[in-house]
């Protein structure tokens, strides 16, 4: 029998893990507008960035198209959008997205009604309106075919790649054998193990645009007349013994799995289908986060050796620690301690095990630990060019 969670079903036929308010500022400008409307109204959630003006087209369209993403994601039961007035973003356009969803959803203008004040009253009436919209809402059975699971590594050590990165691999190879989906990321840390990750391409044409999105990668650090030693692997990464972008991105990969690879999306990008997808994204935790986000993911999962606390506002995001001294020392925001399979304790498998039932759970409603003590607010967009 397959395995089943309890989620809210939207009107486009999506299933969420949570039932949030989505308050979303359409540019950086409205950021503490859409503050302080979530600190006076009950079950919202701000996604702030720091984008949205005096960039290039191609960032701007890339704004839009992440807060779509966002806004029709299936933890959002409404949303509430708050504009300035004067955005490059357009407003309009994300307006229409969230409408063909068929959720509830309102706008603040703040320029237009007449300033912070008068906006954020407008904002508060609003979001009440739609928190009290979407608060009779039940959960439903579900299998997982209607689930898509984020992968995230972080402040990695030798660990990592041994155990944590193990046992998220394993549970994203079950999550795909039963008709779900997972998207993993981190372009950085794919390079000098990108050939292996080609060659589990469903196509030809997968393996090059694997191999095309490292190389861009590289590109992108050179074209600042460096390299990306310090940048990649980070400080902590080869205190923690991971000397080499090589040696990091070989344990990166494991937290994929083992199943083919069906195609690569691009960082705004929704889900495209089942099965196990590559995302264009960095390897900083605040922009991958609202990259697999932006996918549609209800939950996250996410490997760490030296600790990394990190949650995102409208979804579960699991730390799994691979060393057993991080997990002592910060057992309070670790949800499960990989630790044991370096002790000989536990084998891969059976902390596998472990972990799928606790994403399950999630999903079902149990809070993650980041959750529990709201360490859930960062996030932000990846672009590629210039403020100007």
């Amino acid at each position: 029998m397959a395995d089943l969670f309890y989620g809210y079903e939207r009107p486009d036929g999506k299933v969420g893990s949570r039932n949030y308010v989505a308050v979303i500022p359409s540019v950086v400008c409205a950021n503490e507008v859409v503050e302080a409307i979530c600190g006076q109204v009950m079950n919202c959630r701000a996604l702030l960035h720091h984008q949205g003006c005096c960039q290039l087209p191609p960032d701007l369209e890339r704004v839009t198209d992440t807060l779509i993403s966002l806004a029709c994601h299936p933890n959002a039961g409404a949303v509430l959008v708050v504009s300035l007035g004067c955005e490059g973003t357009d407003v309009d356009r994300l307006l229409a997205a969230i409408e063909q969803t068929g959720k509830p959803y309102n706008i603040v203008r703040i320029q237009e009604i007449g300033g912070t004040a008068k906006a954020i009253a407008d904002g508060i009436q609003k979001a009440q309106r739609l928190s009290m919209a979407i608060s009779g809402m039940q959960r439903k059975a579900f299998d997982l075919t209607h689930f898509i699971m984020g992968i995230k590594c972080g402040g990695s050590d030798a660990t990592s790649g041994l155990a944590s990165n193990c046992a998220i691999g394993y549970v994203a190879d079950k999550i795909v054998d039963q008709g779900g989906t997972v998207i993993f990321g981190e372009v950085t840390e794919f390079i000098g193990a990108e050939h292996i990750l080609a060659r589990r391409g469903r196509t030809p044409e997968v393996g090059a645009k694997i191999l095309q999105k490292v190389e861009e990668m590289e590109n992108r650090a050179k074209s600042l007349g460096c390299d990306m030693r310090k940048g990649q692997p980070t400080p902590g990464n080869i205190e923690g013994g991971l000397t080499t972008i090589e040696e990091k991105s070989l344990g990166a990969i494991m937290k994929s799995g083992s199943r083919t690879i069906e195609g690569v999306l691009e960082y705004p990008e929704m889900s495209r289908g089942k099965g196990l997808w590559i995302k264009d994204t960095p390897g900083r935790e605040i922009e991958i986060l609202t990259g697999m986000a932006a996918s549609g993911a209800q939950c996250i999962t996410f490997s760490t050796g030296r600790g990394a606390p990190q949650g995102f506002p409208i979804l579960p995001v699991i730390k799994i620690c691979g060393n057993p001294n991080t997990y002592e020392r910060m057992s309070d925001d670790m949800d499960l301690n990989a630790g044991r399979i370096i002790l000989g304790e536990k084998s891969i498998e059976e902390v596998g095990e472990e972990l799928y039932a606790k994403v399950v759970r999630s999903l079902s409603g149990e809070q993650c630990k980041g959750e529990s003590i709201y360490y859930s607010k960062s996030m932000d967009i990846w672009c590629m060019g210039p403020v100007i």
